[in-house]
């Protein structure tokens, strides 16, 4: 547990935490004895093990880590590739996964795919596959990253583990956009270190493919070791008695009709934002980090809301009073207090989080600031043809459809008019006739002035710049704001370009 050698003065080190099958097994022997919580498997363990607020308890825990990245370095060996970063985070004295190999092709990576897994059951911890990554980091920076994950590292992850139990019954949940989903009830059953009781059947033509009937003994296997599925039908063990699936004419929540479009597997309910399901999913979504990030607005905060009428739209969140919400269960005032405080923050914003907020369907985080950068303005946007919009990147005829369709209905209008009557708004985004950094690497640190971190992104990205978290060689400039962090000093130590705010403020007036 100490760093060893000639190691560099400042040193971030990336990893996972995880619990070994042997330390699980003696936690859970302790906590029976105790006649405590036992936990259901070791990822769960080792999640909730971190997410103690009280420290002491987390060092209690049998708890283990494997290394396997560096972040901030200050004056550490140059080094070129990521098989000589866990070289050198062993000689540093740093647990690294011992099961690592540099391979050559897809041949290699499937050789090494196959070896792990005759030997997954052996292995002291549990994994659910491996992660293949590009070993050059000149590689890893020219082929960069996509919304959510870089292009040059990919999981290949084993087929789950599959048993067999009895469906129950079939109920149907209501979604954001109305989905219908179909639930298998299950009979519980044992899956992959969980107790699986419901399971997804995805949409009535998998239920019609698979021809699923409640009364039927099943396979199920957790989808990424994740989301429990209903796999296949032991038809041979189908009792006489057993039921077809269909698919109710109303919603089950609203009992608005439920309507199915050609060529689409989703059927949906019909009631819109007045459907009670859609109205809290709305809700769960708008409030999200990556949407208008309204800290401490639970999924079960959000459901007392609505069922006890205090919202109905996503804009009551905004005339909520402190007495509203310290009434409900589990809320005292200074929580209260903290979630108006939250809201009034998330009144500032920016265009693309604000129309990835509304929930339109199909339009993600990316293809929400795509639509901001292109149109420019919420007014440009809710006017704009289908035909318009395909001229957006990444926009194709399904979206554009979608988008259009969304702010043709005047209850999601009424609802934007009361949200922008209500404070929420975000800064003009200005043309740019130019993209002066396209394909140049910025790195923001400290805090600006004059705009949030987000807003500076949006901006650098507009200038065709990717904005990226690390400091490296290949980095164009540094923007320090004030109190900058570690960011500033190895920008130095690189020779990197710092600039400080008013000059990128001049470099992108200078664009307009």
């Amino acid at each position: 547990m100490h760093l060893r050698g000639d190691f560099p003065k400042r040193l971030e080190v990336r990893g996972e935490v995880y619990m070994p099958k042997a330390g699980f097994a003696a936690f859970n022997a302790k906590a029976r004895a105790k006649d405590e919580k036992e936990f259901a498997n070791p990822r769960n363990a080792a999640a909730g093990s971190l997410r103690q607020l009280d420290p002491k308890i987390s060092a209690q825990r049998p708890l283990a880590i494997f290394c396997y990245a560096l972040g901030i370095i200050e004056n550490g060996p140059e080094l070129t590739r990521h098989n000589d970063v866990l070289t050198q985070l062993q000689h540093w004295g740093l647990r690294v996964c011992p099961e690592n190999k540099v391979v050559n092709g897809i041949s290699g990576c499937l050789a090494f795919y196959n070896a792990i897994g005759e030997k997954r059951d052996s292995l002291p911890y549990e994994i659910d596959g491996v992660v293949y990554k590009v070993n050059s980091f000149a590689q890893q920076q020219q082929l960069g990253f996509v919304s959510r994950a870089p292009r040059w590292a990919l999981a290949h992850k084993y087929p789950a583990r599959e048993e067999i139990t009895e469906l129950l019954d079939v109920e149907f949940q209501v979604g954001r956009t109305g989905a219908l989903t179909p639930v298998a009830r299950l009979k519980p059953v044992f899956v992959s270190g969980v107790t699986v009781s419901n399971a997804t059947l995805h949409n009535m033509d998998e239920v019609a493919r698979k021809d699923v009937r409640v009364g039927d003994t099943v396979i199920v296997r957790r989808a990424g070791d994740v989301i429990p599925e209903v796999v296949s039908v032991l038809k041979d063990r189908r009792p006489e008695n057993s039921r077809i699936i269909t698919l109710p004419n109303q919603c089950p929540v609203c009992a608005a009709d439920v309507i199915k479009a050609e060529g689409e597997a989703v059927a949906r309910c019909s009631g819109g934002l007045y459907c009670p399901a859609q109205v809290k999913e709305a809700i769960k979504h708008f409030a999200s980090r990556k949407a208008m990030d309204v800290d401490g607005l639970g999924d079960k905060l959000v459901e007392q809301l609505v069922d006890q009428g205090l919202i109905n739209t996503i804009a009551d969140l905004y005339i909520l009073t402190l007495n509203q919400i310290a009434s409900l269960e589990r809320m005292a005032e200074k929580s209260a207090e903290n979630l108006l405080t939250a809201l009034e923050k998330s009144k500032t914003t920016t265009l693309a989080r604000f129309l990835y907020a509304l929930g339109i369907r199909e339009v993600g985080e990316a293809t929400a600031k795509n639509l901001a950068n292109h149109l420019l303005t919420l007014e440009n946007i809710m006017v704009t043809d289908e035909e318009s919009l395909r001229q957006v990147e990444d926009i194709g005829p399904i979206v554009a459809k979608h988008i259009v369709a969304f702010f043709q209905q005047d209850h999601n209008l009424e609802v934007i008019s009361k949200l922008r009557e209500l404070g929420i708004h975000w800064p003009e985004i200005k043309k740019v006739t130019e993209q002066p950094l396209k394909g140049q690497s910025i790195v923001i640190t400290g805090t600006l002035a004059s705009m949030s971190r987000e807003t500076a992104k949006a901006q650098l990205e507009a200038l065709g710049a990717r904005v990226s978290g690390s400091v490296s060689k290949k980095t164009a400039f540094v923007i320090a704001g004030h109190d900058p962090g570690s960011k500033l000093d190895k920008a130095k130590a690189l020779g990197v370009k710092i600039v400080d705010e008013d000059d990128f403020l001049k470099l992108f007036d200078r664009q307009h």
